[in-house]
């Protein structure tokens, strides 16, 4: 049996196009699997975003009932919110908006005077990571649905069985502080940097807010990013500044962590988006070369940590920042020592 040189070409046109097809049908599905991967985690980092909210939301309430309220009203308004929080703790997926939405009006109605300045800043940042993950989850949701009601991957049942993911629509306030009702004064980005020795201790700077001075915490190298300068250039120069190394920017892996923060400071409330990248020196003597006056009054100490050294500080009271930096120096030790990309990832 032999075939004309037409129906061999034909064959073989029809042989590519199936070929194509099986090409862009596999792309196709991976990218879709990708697609409900991120929606998935997009949706966890929001459950957790939540459940920190109930957890502070509850805290607020006794604040705001106070050890002994004499005022009705304060008391009943304190166990309204407290209830709202347990139910948004304990609410299913399709109860959840309705209870979030409940509980982010309670939190509008109180009176952030009667708050201490910490817990004041514990709900700013909490309700801050909330509008943060909400819409990262609602632009997942939203690429994940693009691809899946195209009409050729409806056909073929590229998205297989996966349950379609859905938005997540709570009430939001267009102020930084969120639902707090607070002013932020201070918006910034700000580049950190894990910077580690040959024996992987982190070197950590210690400090205080100028109107607190009794109390102390730690946090890692690092600033605000000035105008017109890359993230990497802001590492590189706040290291100089403020331990006196030059380091080639080229060394510097990442960023690998994203972290949100609002918190008062010298008398203003500042939301910073920290972006943390990591590197290994051999170690060296701590000699800063450029803190501004600020930094000069409120910086007073140093110390190359290991994890058991930083949860010694935590165990004698002094807060240090990022959260959990113990847990995550073993990730940030092992970026220091390779060249690829790594995907930036949310932090306290």
């Amino acid at each position: 049996m032999t075939f004309s040189a037409t129906t061999v070409l034909v064959l073989g046109l029809v042989a590519l196009l199936v070929l194509a097809l099986g090409v862009w049908a596999y792309s196709t599905a991976n990218r879709l699997d990708r697609l409900h991967v991120r929606s998935d985690q997009s949706w966890q980092a929001l459950d957790a975003a939540l459940a920190r909210r109930a957890v502070v939301a509850r805290a607020v309430a006794m604040a705001v009932a106070g050890p002994v309220s004499t005022d009705p009203l304060r008391g009943d308004r304190a166990a309204q919110l407290a209830t709202l929080a347990d139910r948004a703790e304990r609410a299913d997926r399709a109860d959840r908006e309705t209870v979030e939405n409940q509980l982010s009006a309670a939190l509008s109605l109180v009176d952030i005077e009667q708050l201490r300045p910490q817990l004041v800043a514990e709900l700013a940042d909490a309700e801050a990571r909330v509008l943060i993950a909400r819409r990262f989850h609602n632009d997942a949701v939203r690429d994940t649905l693009a691809l899946r009601t195209r009409r050729p991957v409806r056909i073929l049942h590229l998205g297989g069985t996966a349950p379609l993911p859905h938005y997540f629509e709570i009430t939001e306030r267009a102020t930084p502080a969120a639902a707090t009702g607070l002013e932020v004064h201070t918006t910034r980005t700000a580049a950190r940097v894990v910077l580690l020795d040959e024996q992987d201790r982190v070197l950590l700077l210690r400090g205080h807010d100028p109107t607190a001075p009794e109390v102390p915490f730690w946090f890692t190298v690092g600033g605000g990013v000035e105008p017109g300068e890359s993230l990497r250039d802001a590492a590189v120069r706040e290291i100089h500044e403020e331990t006196g190394q030059r380091v080639d920017p080229a060394v510097l892996r990442g960023p690998l962590w994203r972290r949100v923060a609002v918190f008062p400071f010298n008398g203003e409330l500042i939301r910073s988006e920290e972006l943390f990248f990591t590197l290994r020196a051999p170690r060296f003597e701590w000699r800063p070369a450029a803190l501004n006056a600020l930094e000069r009054r409120t910086i007073t100490d140093h110390r190359w940590c290991t994890p058991a050294d930083i949860r010694a500080l935590e165990e004698l009271g002094e807060a240090v920042y990022p959260y959990h930096l113990d847990e995550l120096l073993a990730e940030a030790a092992t970026a220091a020592g390779d060249d690829t990309d790594h995907v930036v990832r949310s932090i306290r």
